[in-house]
């Protein structure tokens, strides 16, 4: 299977031009020009580009790999991948939850929502701008997690989610036999091997794990779509976080490449 990626230079609405640095001449780049307005419409714009595009790439046949400067992107992959005609069944990789609600965040920071909005709680403002029906949260896997803010954890424990502390577990989870869309936001990698992070965790897998994880899913899954959430370029001097980062992501697209 052919890769499409999709690069949205963007963290939440505010352009991050060093992402574009990343870029092969065959790379898809959405960046469409945002309207004047609040954040969420502004963001908004960016998720129905994205949508269109991952929509565009699953109907050619390829696989859609989805990278920006931020998790909320996840909103217009998904709506994309429904748009398609998959109902996927989502593996979140993140050191966050990603789960907040305006009731539960202690910050008020959109990039803490994303999870939940997904999973049909709390602000459906920008989910429903693309006409993205939730996921039905048992097909949702969040693993690691190990950062959570109070509210967050109780929110996640009463819902339906699936909470893998440890991403190691993914080797004896018992999946079920649909289309799997994979998000990796790279804060989860232990900061000893990618330290260049806006919101860095503690602990944390070591790259070498995950590493073996990715492979693993990469030869077990069904994998029709990948998203990667990318470290802060701003922070990463000496290219250590970029590197490792976009090892791990070849090492999910293993399979796929070998296809290519």
């Amino acid at each position: 299977m052919q890769i499409e990626f999709i690069l949205t230079p963007f963290f939440l609405d505010q352009s991050l031009p060093e992402l574009e640095a990343l870029t092969d001449p065959d790379w898809t780049i959405n960046k469409p020009p945002l309207p004047d307005g609040d954040t969420q419409s502004r963001m908004s714009v960016l998720h129905e580009a994205l949508a269109h595009k991952v929509e565009k790439s699953i109907g050619e046949g390829r696989l859609p790999v989805s990278i920006a400067g931020d998790c909320c992107t996840a909103i217009g992959v998904t709506a994309g991948l429904q748009r398609a005609g998959v109902n996927p069944f989502l593996i979140w990789f993140d050191a966050h939850g990603d789960f907040n609600t305006w009731e539960t965040t202690p910050s008020g920071f959109l990039g803490g929502m994303p999870l939940a909005m997904l999973a049909g709680l709390g602000e459906q403002t920008m989910p429903r701008a693309v006409g993205l029906r939730p996921l039905s949260q048992d097909r949702i896997i969040l693993t690691d997690g190990r950062d959570l803010d109070p509210g967050e954890m109780e929110l996640i424990a009463r819902s339906r989610v699936n909470h893998l502390v440890d991403p190691k577990s993914l080797y004896e989870y018992e999946f079920p036999d649909l289309p799997m869309y994979v998000h990796f936001d790279v804060d989860i990698i232990n900061p000893l091997d990618a330290p260049a992070m806006s919101y860095s965790a503690t602990g944390g897998p070591r790259a070498s794990e995950l590493e073996d994880i990715f492979r693993f899913l990469a030869q077990t899954l069904q994998i029709v779509a990948i998203s990667l959430s990318s470290w802060n370029p701003e922070l990463d001097a000496d290219g250590e976080s970029k590197m490792t980062s976009m090892n791990l992501l070849q090492a999910l697209l293993n399979e796929h490449s070998k296809e290519a």
